[in-house]
């Protein structure tokens, strides 16, 4: 996969999580995966279109999209994954891909992206390419958020 591809969904998470009122942003591991991601209990797949075609999944376990959604929603207790943290995963995900979607758009690569669409859940596979995808596991302030990228 062409770095000029890659870098925007890095960029993405290092300029919007900020925004969110996360302070350290790091990458962490990056490897490949094989056709089907595990979801670590949540996970929002979006998909992209037009010049670029394929789909980005944000993989994170309950405990961390609890945290991120928190974080998002100032500072409010969340224990449970509910319909308003759930929102803010999704929000979370559209905001990123967007971000992600001006990037490409600016290198020439106009793309256009879907709705999320939010999984809950442990232990369950998701399709998200016909051969090999790449994995980045992105560190915001002590939590993992697995950003799961095929795109061609």
């Amino acid at each position: 996969m062409d770095i000029k591809l890659v870098n925007p969904f890095i960029e993405s998470v290092a300029t919007i999580m900020p925004q969110m009122g996360f302070q350290k942003i790091t990458r962490g591991k990056m490897g490949m995966g094989q056709r089907s991601l595990k979801s670590l209990g949540v996970t929002a797949l979006v998909g992209f279109s037009n010049s670029i075609c394929g789909n980005v999944a944000y993989n994170m376990t309950n405990v961390a999209a609890c945290h991120i959604a928190s974080t998002m929603m100032m500072g409010m207790p969340i224990v449970q994954l509910d319909e308003m943290a759930a929102s803010a995963i999704s929000e979370l995900a559209n905001m990123l891909s967007a971000n992600v979607a001006t990037n490409l758009s600016s290198e020439q690569y106009p793309v256009d992206i879907s709705i999320p669409s939010l999984t809950i859940g442990e232990d369950f596979f998701i399709d998200i390419s016909e051969d090999q995808y790449l994995i980045i596991e992105m560190n915001v302030d002590g939590t993992i958020l697995e950003v799961n990228i095929k795109i061609a």
